[in-house]
């Protein structure tokens, strides 16, 4: 091989090699943050979930990674925020059941999840913990039931707005077990737990971490989880989906979206990071202690979860009459 020509291979390889380097370093958004939008107020399980994986991939992409709290209208502001940014990879949502999944079969929304939206991937997946003042005098769901049933309309159990996973999950309890427990609807679990611990109302689809300690001391009576699968925080206490109802689950889950133009290498760098952040064992470790159980997935996988959902509490949105309130 003469010198000429060996000088000429090895610059054309030099180019090739700066090349990739480039387009792997454009895969992300540089000269800025990356945010993550969500759509509730700070100090939440979605709220803290999202620091703890933004935390850690932002030290694995040696690039700032933000959070930043947009509440409002049950997270469709959020929502509709991040259908708006420019779809670059360095605006995203947090997506919850109640925008993604639920709001758009209750309200003329601004945006089509599934058309709007890009999935990235899923983040965590937990069930609520169904809860009862002690003053029922209940300590198993067939005897809440059978006092539902005593004293129809009687029973009451708070929701975290119309929409959420808590309200979902009620009324999805209410048509499978034929009973009427009536919706009180509240503007967040804070203010849910304050009245049920104050006997004002008699149930509460809550969050595990929430629930964790009024469960322990005893102010409260745990009866069922609402998943699949018996909540790691609460291997003792029983699904509703075992106790009678099978394949009941109204889970709570965040997920990981993007605008819907943003390219199709970006999301696939955002995938690989965010489930890189999901599969670290400080970080899943962190995530347990709120009884969250992270969930990566692939952009098809998750695809196919969203839609499965929409169309699932559809069906629950029409048979149950669940209207705005």
């Amino acid at each position: 091989m003469n010198i000429p020509f060996r000088k000429t291979l090895a610059a054309t390889v030099l180019f090739v090699l700066g090349a990739a380097g480039c387009i792997a370093a454009d895969e992300l958004p540089s000269g800025k943050p990356i945010a993550i939008i969500v759509g509730f107020v700070a100090g939440g399980a979605s709220d803290t979930s999202t620091r703890m994986v933004a935390r850690k991939v932002s030290e694995n992409i040696g690039q700032p990674v933000v959070v930043e709290n947009r509440p409002g209208a049950g997270a469709t502001i959020a929502t509709q925020y991040v259908v708006n940014a420019k779809p670059d990879g360095a605006t995203l949502i947090l997506g919850t059941i109640g925008p993604i999944a639920v709001a758009p079969h209750l309200m003329q929304l601004g945006y089509d999840p599934i058309r709007d939206l890009a999935p990235i991937t899923m983040g965590v997946n937990f069930p609520n913990v169904l809860v009862v003042h002690p003053s029922l005098n209940v300590k198993t769901l067939s005897e809440f039931i059978a006092l539902a049933k005593k004293e129809p309309g009687k029973l009451t159990y708070a929701a975290t707005g119309v929409g959420s996973a808590s309200h979902l999950a009620g009324e999805l309890f209410n048509q499978r077990a034929g009973v009427e427990i009536l919706h009180v609807p509240y503007k967040g679990g804070a203010a849910a737990m304050v009245d049920l611990l104050g006997g004002r109302i008699s149930a509460y689809y809550s969050t595990p971490s929430t629930a964790e300690p009024h469960i322990k001391s005893g102010k409260l009576i745990a009866l069922a989880t609402t998943g699949l699968k018996r909540s790691a925080m609460f291997p003792d206490i029983p699904t509703i989906a075992e106790s009678g109802y099978p394949g009941f689950n109204a889970s709570n889950w965040y997920a990981y979206l993007a605008p819907a133009k943003t390219p199709e290498a970006t999301l696939d760098r955002l995938n690989t990071e965010i489930v890189r952040a999901l599969n670290d064992p400080d970080v899943r470790t962190q995530l347990a202690q709120h009884g969250l159980v992270p969930d990566p997935m692939t952009r098809k996988e998750l695809a196919d979860f969203i839609d499965a959902e929409s169309r699932t509490w559809a069906k629950v949105v029409k048979e149950r009459n669940i209207k705005m309130e």
